[in-house]
């Protein structure tokens, strides 16, 4: 195989507007993201991404920071170049911005690993499955009751009987409305309770707060929703605090998950030493890359915890969950998807719950390159 060199890193921040077209009455929402590509003295070209976070931030950090240190470096010595990136911008553990900049760049090496190889990620990552199972992420908060149910019934009919929904709705972060945080899993109650009675006891059903409750009101939230047989309770409280996530565990009987915003792998490690979760949710474009999920989920099954896609992103995450023997649930993050279907080129459909995995080299799908100019912050 003939050495190449990392000649050129470039980052995109993108804003980037959805339509969401599953109830009766359209809905906008959009996404920010920071696309990298890496070139390579051969003329390959891989491209990665990152989200949720300061993406004009991250694209600035990969392009004075991170993108300069790498420049020279074999492209498929992905161990030495995270390496250097790590020393370069996480030298003391630091996670947020340096950890999103670390897996964009990593997802865009794998790219190119699997273009010079002539195989997909999930194959040069172990090639454990042809096919991963996935949940729909359909109820967001901007949602009232009615479009809730309408939303889960028409996913159900779509052929998807795992679905996930948000509570908590931004609790602690608009304390300042004021708005009591009993009035808002009151209503969460609510609105779950009536998407179970809509979709039945035959479909899963996952909850997912975004870090926005405190240990108290996480804590009633679980006691009231546990007898509507929830398959698990997703980033109950703020900070994903590893002592009170622990503490929530042990007082509830609805699985606990989370993971998904957590950059470097002691994070993971220490959830896992005190018990915290049930499920664990890397996520290769925050987590580190595939580099640093693929020893995540190695931990994971030392310990026999399962891993699970959380945080979105599905036809990036789908190539880990394809290719390790312990892969779990991709998330098919309505949302994402159709910001996805915005920027890439050679995505495919779930069918009956399962998203086949891509044939195609790399990561199986090309960038719109309109998209990176018409959507440019």
């Amino acid at each position: 195989m003939k050495a190449s060199k990392i000649v050129d890193i470039r980052a995109h921040a993108l804003h980037i507007p959805v339509e969401l077209e599953m109830t009766a009455e359209t809905n906008s929402n959009s996404h920010k993201v920071c696309i990298v590509e890496v070139e390579t003295d051969t003329g390959l070209i891989g491209h990665g991404l990152s989200s949720i976070g300061p993406v004009s931030t991250i694209a600035h950090a990969v392009e004075t920071d991170a993108g300069p240190a790498i420049l020279g470096l074999d492209p498929w010595n992905h161990e030495q170049v995270w390496e250097k990136l790590y020393w370069t911008l996480a030298p003391r553990g630091q996670t947020g911005i340096a950890s999103h900049a670390m897996a964009a760049i990593d997802v865009a090496l794998w790219d190119i690993k699997g273009k010079i190889a002539d195989l997909p990620v999930w194959k040069l990552l172990g090639g454990a499955r042809e096919r991963v199972p996935v949940y729909a992420t359909f109820g967001f908060g901007f949602y009232d009751r009615d479009e809730l149910v309408e939303a889960a019934c028409n996913w159900k009919s779509a052929g998807f009987h795992a679905l996930k929904m948000t509570v908590g709705n931004s609790a602690l972060q608009r304390r300042d409305e004021p708005r009591p945080l009993e009035q808002v899993i009151r209503e969460d109650v609510v609105r779950v309770s009536a998407v179970r009675e809509a979709v039945g006891d035959d479909t899963e059903i996952y909850i997912d707060a975004n870090c926005s409750l405190d240990f108290y009101h996480a804590l009633e939230l679980c006691h009231r929703l546990e007898p509507l047989r929830l398959n698990f309770f997703e980033e109950p409280i703020t900070q994903n605090d590893v002592r009170q996530m622990a503490d929530l565990r042990r007082k509830t009987t609805i699985p606990l998950a989370c993971g998904q915003n957590e950059g470097l792998a002691f994070r993971f490690r220490d959830l896992m030493i005190n018990q915290a979760v049930d499920v664990v949710q890397p996520n290769v474009v925050i987590s580190g890359g595939f580099t640093q999920c693929v020893k995540i989920a190695a931990m994971a099954s030392a310990f026999n915890v399962p891993i699970d896609n959380g945080g979105a992103w599905p036809y990036h995450n789908q190539h880990l969950h394809g290719g390790l023997s312990n892969g779990g649930l991709v998330e098919y993050h309505y949302s994402s998807v159709q910001c996805c279907k915005k920027l890439f080129q050679g995505l495919k459909d779930p069918k009956d719950g399962w998203l086949q995995l891509p044939d195609a080299p790399g990561l199986g799908f090309d960038l719109n390159r309109e998209a990176l100019n018409s959507f440019r912050i």
